[in-house]
């Protein structure tokens, strides 16, 4: 039987690795040019916000892949 809580705590799981991995795995730098033209195509106001977009992106991607990773590891060779 499922804990009905499961669901919040797999969230909550994502977010943590992803906080873990922004720590240790800085974001993309993008080049001068490249990010005043995104600012451009997007209709953004500095590059600020383009950063802060691009962080956030970042973070959950990240957390999303480990999370996929970690529980592949855990059904393929830790779970009993």
């Amino acid at each position: 039987m499922k804990h009905s809580l499961e669901p919040l705590l797999t969230l909550a799981g994502i977010l943590l690795m992803a906080f873990l991995s922004v720590l240790l795995l800085p974001a993309p730098a993008l080049g001068l040019q490249l990010a005043q033209s995104l600012v451009q195509r997007f209709h953004l106001l500095d590059l600020t916000q383009l950063y802060i977009i691009l962080y956030c992106l970042w973070f959950l991607l990240l957390g999303t892949v480990e999370f996929f990773v970690m529980r592949f590891i855990w059904k393929r060779w830790l779970a009993v």
